[in-house]
């Protein structure tokens, strides 16, 4: 049997970021940096949200990061285009049944102040797309209320 895989899209809320475009891309756009967000009570809310998702092994670099989901197998995540102070592109790998593109977008709006917006292209099974779904977009729009809060210093 075959199964049939989907692009969805998934776009956050614009939020507002309280520091220069500059400063703000060159926090994201190093795993290194957010390696201390991506911890275990991280993980232990996400359990909360969805009990069947348990992650552990998290591991990062500047370019990349890796964990892994229990009963999925290990998920990887690659920066794969910085395009200076404006993007960063990260896109999936390792074993799990999905695969995902993901953009960070920046956009100055003085010299102290930038907006921030997320999209994510998930290409999954019909039937993970029916339990995750929802949990995704409400997903993304959380992860950019982080990242618009963490302190960029």
């Amino acid at each position: 049997m075959q199964i049939v895989m989907a692009v969805s899209k998934y776009i956050s809320d614009v939020k507002v970021i309280n520091h220069n475009q500059q400063v703000v891309f060159n926090y994201l756009s190093n795993f290194e940096n957010l390696a201390s967000y991506l911890n275990q009570s991280l993980f232990e809310k996400i359990t909360e949200q969805v009990p069947q998702i348990k992650i552990s092994n998290f591991k990062s670099d500047a370019d990349s990061c890796s964990f892994t989901i229990s009963g999925l197998g290990l998920a990887e995540m690659r920066i794969v285009k910085r395009e200076p102070f404006q993007t960063i592109k990260i896109e999936s790998s390792g074993g799990l049944p999905l695969s995902f593109t993901f953009w960070i977008q920046l956009l100055p709006v003085d010299t102290t102040t930038t907006k921030i917006r997320l999209t994510l292209h998930a290409d999954m099974s019909m039937m993970i797309k029916m339990m995750a779904g929802n949990k995704l977009q409400e997903g993304i729009n959380n992860l950019a209320d982080t990242l618009a809060r963490l302190p960029y210093s």
